[in-house]
């Protein structure tokens, strides 16, 4: 399989993630590789599902609330105003949540993530250097061990 997530687990497996904030029991907490909005982060679920109906009841309830969990927690580590949630899995079909914290004014007109440019919201200036990336993830990690 070439699952573009299952990937990223593997890596965060190996310990080379660099984006890798946090394993809870149903997912792996990741920050986003492009930071355009300050603290996006992922919720990867552990093992390879391409939707919320197809996991057991159970792991699903689990699986729900660790993101809600997580949402709160980069709500409150970077200062966001609402909370956008996503679960699409057009591009990648492996169940995963994006969280994107937002700020008044954050875009140029009121509305979803997508309405920034692709080619915007992924430009280099996002991408965070090592020392940067480090600061925020033990940032979001310090309220995820709080909250849990």
């Amino acid at each position: 399989m070439n699952c573009l997530i299952c990937n990223r687990i593997e890596q965060i497996k190996k310990k080379q993630n660099r984006y890798f904030v946090k394993e809870l029991k149903t997912g792996y907490v990741v920050l986003g590789d492009s930071q355009y909005f300050k603290g996006y982060t992922l919720f990867l679920c552990k093992f390879h599902a391409v939707e919320l109906f197809d996991l057991e009841e159970n792991f699903r309830k689990e699986f729900m609330e660790e993101m809600i969990i997580v949402a709160k927690a980069v709500k409150i580590a970077f200062h966001a105003e609402k909370m956008n949630y996503e679960c699409l899995g057009n591009g990648d079909a492996h169940l995963h949540w994006h969280l994107f914290p937002r700020r008044i004014q954050d875009t140029p007109i009121p509305g979803p993530v997508w309405w920034v440019p692709y080619e915007k919201m992924n430009h280099v200036r996002y991408q965070l250097d090592d020392a940067t990336l480090k600061k925020e993830i033990k940032k979001l990690q310090k309220v995820l061990d709080e909250l849990l």
